[in-house]
């Protein structure tokens, strides 16, 4: 599935619109990762347990994003943006969206 920020794929004719498709995925961090993070905000430094968290829940809604296009019947989605939010104390929700399309392969 090709994904992209830009409204149009150079090379590429989107033959029909399909509209928005999205998917999101909520986390809450867990206490093993607050002990170390407790640390790196004293020493410093990237805090890789939340780095790591924050990546795996971007990947989830992406995936789910492309399975809601797919399901659609798209092969493409254009206008890709991704954003994030605080949903609770310690729980983060990441949606991504755009609009998905059918091109010419």
């Amino acid at each position: 599935m090709l994904v992209t920020t830009s409204e149009n794929i150079p090379g590429k004719n989107i033959l029909s619109t399909i509209g928005y498709v999205k998917g999101s995925s909520a986390r809450a961090r867990h206490a093993v990762a607050d002990i170390f993070a407790s640390f790196k905000n004293v020493l410093g430094g990237e805090i890789e347990e939340y780095s790591r968290l924050l990546q795996q829940t971007r990947d989830q809604a992406v995936e789910r994003m492309i399975a809601d296009a797919e399901k659609q019947g798209g092969n493409a989605i254009i206008c890709f943006r991704i954003e994030s939010s605080t949903i609770a104390q310690g729980a983060s929700e990441v949606v991504a969206y755009g609009t998905a399309v059918v091109i010419e392969e």
